[in-house]
């Protein structure tokens, strides 16, 4: 299983409208709108490193109102 967190930014007033609508893709573990430099944060999970990708460019980025995504992995050194 891989793990990762995704720090989205959004356009103004879209946080929680994107943060509601990522909850609901598979994969999506947790999301949450912030304030800082980001204003969306996920937890998403996935089998492989190649299928949480594809996840992210092909569900995640399509939300309306992402402006830019950057993908954390989670490591366990």
């Amino acid at each position: 299983m891989v793990q990762a967190y995704i720090l989205i930014q959004t356009e103004v007033g879209k946080a929680s409208s994107v943060a509601e609508l990522i909850g609901k893709i598979p994969g999506v573990v947790q999301a949450e709108d912030v304030t800082g430099p980001y204003d969306v944060i996920v937890r998403a999970q996935a089998d492989t490193v190649d299928e949480l990708g594809r996840m992210v460019v092909a569900k995640v980025q399509q939300v309306d109102g992402i402006t830019r995504t950057l993908t954390c992995p989670v490591v366990h050194l």
